[in-house]
Order: structure tokens, then C-alpha cells, then sequence
């Protein structure tokens, strides 16, 4: 991944691969001897600028090994159908599973590559049919391309993030339906669930998921924690996050070391 290609960075990841998998995970290699923990999610499980993320404050807590298998950006494609990440489910105690938004996944509307799904493949005739007075060539990114959408027409974008969700409905109750061993999910995010909307932009991750839609899958698993900021409106802090030039904005927008020590607190307490 490009963020592993940089040069020297503030923070090292010591990134690993597991067999089986093209992805590189957050290291070190964890032993998927029984019985361990497998903590699933995105940037923010794979603690990005995170000196100690959950997960490996977790791995100093229990008496049992845990693999971090968060992956940079990763919508639930990725988390789906990655060989690797499928045989870990299949041989782990428990599994963290962190609440990923509805942006990087496939869907009726447009199509995500299969490992980086923050990154725009192609769109359907059916958004084509929605946004006739889009060139839709110039986007790379699914953030970009919905920002550019519901800037250029709120009211067609109501369409747009409907089908999003409806998506990541299906998209859960598969994933959990298929998983064998208690889930434990987890929002870890700069918000908290019942945060209104921004008036500008699509606001902070994760995207598109509603009270009532987490509430649904929560139905499904072992346990539902909630680690967000206390106070919406208070700035968001990077203090304890390692980050390179130009990346400020980048950090801020993900959970800092205070929110991961809660959420290692609220996880250790349902694991042990």
C-alpha cells in the first residue's frame, strides 16, 4: 500500500503478511494458535499514527493471543473475501469486528476495487442514469465522488446513500450470519452515532451508518461498544498521534490514543 512506501515515517507499523493473503497487515505477526482473538476493521483497528492501537493493548490484557487484521480503508469487501481474513474467522474464539462505513463497498450504483475499496472502479448505468450531467472519468476515490455527488444535487444524493445503506445491511447480516464464534462489535470513530450530520461535506466516518441500522446487526452479535468523544463540539485532538507532513487533517479525522485505550478498557472487560 502507498502508505508503506514513503520513507522513513514518524511511526512504524512493522507490517506483515499472512498466507494466503496480497494485503499487509499490522504487525508483528500474531500466532493464530487457539485460542485468539481476531480484531477486524479498518484504519482505525489498523491504527494508523497509533503508537498502541486497541488491538495491541488487548494482546498485553488477555491470557490468549490476538491478531490485528484491520486493514487501511477497508470497506466490508475487503473483510469478506480475503482468504486470509476468512480462515482466521473460521479458527478464532471471538472476533472484534470494528464498524466500517458504507462508502467502500460494492453496490448497485458503482463498484470498489476488491482490496483497496476506498479507491472507485466503475460506476452502474444505474448511477450513470441518476447523474446524467456527471463525467464520472475524473474520480479515484469513493470519498471524492460522493462529495462531488451530493454536492451537485442533495436531493439525488438522498437516492444515492439509501442504496449505500441498504447495501451495508445486506453486507452485515452476511458477514455475521457467516461467522461461527461471538462477535463483538465495535464503533471506534471521532463520532458518536447519534451526532447530527455536518452541514458541509459527508461529515466524519463511519459513513452513512444510522442509529437504527447499527442497532439491527447489534441484534446479531455478542456485544455492541460505543467509543466516541464525550463532547461533539469539543476540537478534535491529535496529541499522541505520529503523523508525517501534510498529514495533519488525515489524523485528525481517525480516533487517537485516548479513544483506542477505551476501547482495549470496554473490550478486555467482554473478552476476558
Amino acid at each position: 500500500m502507498s502508505f508503506e512506501k514513503r520513507g522513513p515515517m514518524p511511526l512504524t507499523y512493522d507490517a506483515v503478511c499472512y498466507p494466503g493473503s496480497p494485503l499487509r497487515f499490522r504487525g508483528p505477526c500474531a500466532a493464530m494458535s487457539a485460542p485468539f482473538v481476531l480484531c477486524l476493521g479498518g484504519s482505525e483497528t489498523f491504527g494508523r499514527f497509533i503508537h498502541a492501537p486497541y488491538a495491541a493493548q488487548l494482546a498485553t490484557k488477555l491470557p490468549c493471543h490476538v491478531v490485528n487484521m484491520g486493514v487501511m480503508n477497508a470497506g466490508l469487501d475487503v473483510l469478506m473475501h480475503d482468504p486470509a481474513i476468512t480462515r482466521a474467522t473460521q479458527g478464532a474464539a471471538a472476533v472484534v469486528l470494528q464498524i466500517t462505513g458504507a462508502q467502500n463497498l460494492s453496490n448497485r450504483l458503482y463498484r470498489v476495487h476488491p482490496r483497496r475499496n476506498d479507491r472507485f472502479v466503475k460506476t452502474t448505468a444505474m448511477l450513470r442514469t441518476i447523474y446524467r450531467d456527471v463525467d464520472f472519468t475524473e474520480f479515484h476515490f469513493t470519498r471524492h465522488l460522493l462529495t462531488h455527488l451530493h454536492d451537485r444535487s442533495p436531493e439525488r444524493f438522498g437516492i444515492v446513500a439509501a442504496e449505500l445503506q441498504i447495501a451495508w445491511m445486506a453486507r452485515m447480516r452476511s458477514f455475521l450470519g457467516r461467522i461461527n464464534v461471538p462477535v463483538h462489535l465495535l464503533w471506534l470513530a471521532r463520532r458518536h452515532p447519534e451526532d447530527a450530520v455536518t452541514t458541509y461535506g459527508l461529515g466524519p466516518d463511519p459513513l452513512f451508518v444510522t442509529p437504527n441500522m447499527l442497532a439491527d446487526v447489534a441484534g446479531m452479535a455478542a456485544s455492541l461498544s460505543i467509543i466516541s468523544p464525550g463532547d461533539p463540539n469539543v476540537a478534535l485532538s491529535t496529541r499522541g498521534m505520529f503523523f508525517g507532513i501534510r498529514e495533519e487533517a488525515a489524523a485528525r479525522a481517525l480516533p487517537g490514543p485516548d479513544l483506542h485505550d477505551r476501547a482495549a478498557n470496554a473490550l478486555c472487560a467482554l473478552l476476558s
